[in-house]
């Protein structure tokens, strides 16, 4: 059976214990990141080099098996003004083709900003350009579960 896939304070009071895993697709990398067991705080985890789409569900697939994830966090990338663009589009079109592939529910989250926010705070910490770029999408990835992690606090 597919995974459920909708907004995820929508699947919040369905999912089974365990950490989250939050992901920012980018058109060339997937930041992953992954919350405790206890869905308090979440670390950045790796970036992936995207290749094609089964390889890249397959290396998602395999690590929150491994992991014992309850749910996949999406960051769907709105447009300030909360429509959608073709960047979302193409997110929610990845969700639905991994969701045909595993039933962990996949949740989505408004990741605005988040790639500015943690620019911004790698600047301040005179990171380098090189650095910046090695950890960016995943430190993103950090930032929008973190996001959804607190709010899911408040449900």
């Amino acid at each position: 059976m597919p995974a459920r896939v909708a907004p995820l304070v929508e699947l919040a009071a369905d999912l089974a214990p365990g950490p989250l895993i939050g992901l920012d697709l980018g058109t060339k990398t997937i930041g992953v990141a992954m919350s405790d067991r206890t869905r308090t705080i979440a670390g950045a985890v790796k970036t992936i080099m995207r290749r094609k789409f089964t390889l890249d569900a397959a290396e998602l697939l395999a690590l929150a098996t491994k992991e014992g994830a309850a749910a996949l966090v999406l960051g769907l990338p709105l447009n300030m003004d909360g429509s959608e663009g073709p960047r979302a589009q193409a997110t929610r079109a990845f969700a639905r083709n991994l969701a045909q592939l595993t039933e962990i529910p996949i949740g989505f989250w408004d990741e605005r900003l988040s790639t500015v926010a943690v620019t911004r705070t790698l600047l301040e910490a005179d990171t380098s350009r090189a650095k910046r770029a090695e950890v960016v999408d995943k430190m993103a990835a950090a930032y929008l579960l973190q996001g959804a992690l607190d709010r899911l606090r408040m449900l």
